[in-house]
């Protein structure tokens, strides 16, 4: 992107305000995991204990600094997720006590938002320490060794249900529009409704 993704601008806010919005509108607290603590003006900053090993090392720092049991983790560049699916894959988990809660959409699994429980630290770690840095592959494994799937909600039943909807009425497929590129930044733009006057 030839810049820090976090502080690229989508609508005149940074993709980190939009992802902290998210989870705030969820009602949940939020810190950013393995970021650069310039950062640290828009929410606390939870350093990686080893830099350079990628989202899985901020995931792992970040289940190592809470005591809460389950763990909500949001990247910066899905800044369309309607903060109600953060809510029901959090809800979902909590009742049914699985250890990784993703969403699918058109039969896909998405690697994020991710509901994680705090247990599979050590799990997520022996990754890292393996080599194995990739978030999904992480997941499955460390749920394996639970003896547990990983577990996915299909947006498009939660949308039909009626227990997840889009604020700006945005189609699920529009949700994980994922931010790698400036096309990628030009095209949420785009796909974002015009403000109503």
């Amino acid at each position: 992107m030839g810049a820090d993704k976090a502080l690229l601008s989508l609508s005149g806010k940074p993709l980190i305000a939009h992802a902290l919005g998210i989870l705030h509108q969820a009602g949940l607290p939020a810190s950013i995991a393995g970021a650069r603590s310039r950062l640290s003006g828009f929410a606390p900053v939870i350093p990686d204990f080893n830099p350079g090993q990628g989202p899985l090392g901020g995931i792992c720092a970040a289940l190592a600094s809470t005591s809460a049991r389950w763990a909500v983790f949001l990247p910066v560049d899905l800044p369309l997720l309607p903060a109600a699916l953060v809510t029901c894959l959090l809800s979902h988990a909590r009742t049914t006590g699985c250890a990784v809660t993703l969403a699918s959409i058109g039969g896909f699994a998405q690697t994020f938002p991710a509901v994680l429980d705090r247990v599979l630290l050590p799990l997520l770690q022996a990754e890292l320490a393996a080599g194995r840095s990739g978030c999904f592959s992480a997941f499955q494994a460390a749920a394996a060794s639970l003896a547990q799937p990983v577990t996915t909600l299909d947006v498009e039943l939660l949308i039909q249900s009626g227990q997840v909807a889009h604020p700006e009425v945005l189609p699920p497929a529009r949700w994980f529009l994922n931010i790698n590129a400036p096309a990628d930044l030009l095209g949420a733009e785009k796909r974002r409704p015009a403000p109503i006057a």
